[in-house]
């Protein structure tokens, strides 16, 4: 079983920053990306940012510039730095990640796994 532990949301004021952390858990053979996604209520889920095993990256364009995203290989975490937030930064913010974990010696199962949220308010 596994599971995504998320911490590090809050209330900052517009220009703040904030990071958020990520831990996952369980019987995992290997991380092939890890991220993060954020939703409004009313609106759709969108990609925020991702990171990939080789360490490859990619952002939205309307947080290119101010987040950041890493990850600790050692502790299966992902973190992501948020800088100059804005009022519509304002959302839930999941972890998001695709695993192989170990059914047993000889199965691996790869699957995409989310965490429960954190909610990030950035206002005045």
């Amino acid at each position: 079983q596994v599971q995504l532990v998320e911490s590090g949301g809050g209330l900052v004021q517009p220009g703040g920053s904030l990071r958020l952390s990520c831990a996952a858990s369980g019987s995992i053979f290997r991380i092939n990306a890890m991220g993060w996604s954020r939703q409004v209520p009313g609106k759709q889920r969108e990609l925020v940012a991702n990171i990939f095993s080789g360490g490859i990256t990619n952002y939205d364009a309307s947080v290119e510039g101010r987040f950041t995203i890493s990850r600790d290989n050692t502790k299966n975490t992902v973190f992501l730095q948020m800088n100059s937030l804005k009022a519509e930064d304002t959302a839930v913010y999941y972890c998001t990640a695709d695993l192989t974990t170990m059914v047993s010696d000889t199965v691996h199962l790869r699957a995409d796994y989310w965490g429960m949220g954190t909610q990030v308010t950035v206002s005045s």
